[in-house]
């Protein structure tokens, strides 16, 4: 269970979220192929397409950012040095749908914040997986730490986002009991690369629109290790 939970994490990005759960907002298989993303209402320009054929760059940091998601449960975020304006948005919004995708399994589905930081692909694929843990009576208890973000240049409305996401200082729960499964999933063990498509919308603001994975021994996941 603890596994097929992780496959809808990684399936749906979650980001927090590479073979199982939490973000994260885990894992399927050995890497995922990126689908086409389209910035919808894009003005002729370019389509952005999650790409996971590169290794992630070290990127200086600016501040690290502490978000208390719930009782027990903390996402940390190094943020890039000397973000721009839609850089800033993006990382807000990709910071926003992981703690707020975490805060609505913790809430046993009454909070759904997280939608308000998403849109496209990414709702379906996110509400799956909270509904996967509400199904199967599973919670989080823990630390996050999402680094070495870097943002592509923006492409009419689209642009990709890569972050290394490191979800091993969490733990999934039992929410009969409230205490560690005994069988952890592999998203407890390893960092993974995490691609998502961004999307700015008519009223200014950025939301993720796609998530894509990949999890070692992929080259590519390399560079997450520290």
């Amino acid at each position: 269970m603890a596994d097929a939970l992780g496959a809808v994490r990684m399936r749906a990005g979650r980001a927090m979220v590479a073979g199982a759960a939490a973000a994260g907002v885990l894992l399927a298989g050995c890497t995922a192929e990126p689908d086409r993303f389209v910035p919808q209402g894009d003005a002729g320009g370019a389509s952005a397409t999650p790409d996971l054929s590169r290794a992630p760059v070290a990127t200086p940091t600016a501040r690290t950012e502490t978000v208390e998601v719930a009782p027990g449960v903390r996402l940390v975020v190094e943020w890039p040095a000397a973000p721009d304006r839609d850089t800033a948005g993006m990382v807000a919004a990709f910071r926003d749908h992981l703690a707020g995708s975490f805060r609505a399994v913790v809430t046993g589905g009454r909070d759904v914040g997280y939608l308000d930081a998403v849109t496209g692909d990414a709702v379906g694929e996110l509400s799956t997986w909270v509904g996967e843990f509400l199904d199967q009576h599973r919670s989080v208890r823990g630390t996050a730490r999402v680094y070495a973000l870097t943002v592509g240049p923006v492409d009419g409305r689209g642009a990709q986002m890569e972050a290394c996401m490191d979800e091993s200082g969490m733990r999934l729960l039992d929410t009969a009991t409230g205490r560690p499964l005994a069988r952890q999933p592999a998203w407890t063990r390893e960092p993974f690369l995490q691609a998502a498509g961004m999307r700015l919308g008519d009223d200014g603001v950025w939301r993720v629109a796609l998530l894509r994975h990949t999890e070692l021994p992929s080259e590519r996941v390399k560079g997450c290790l520290r």
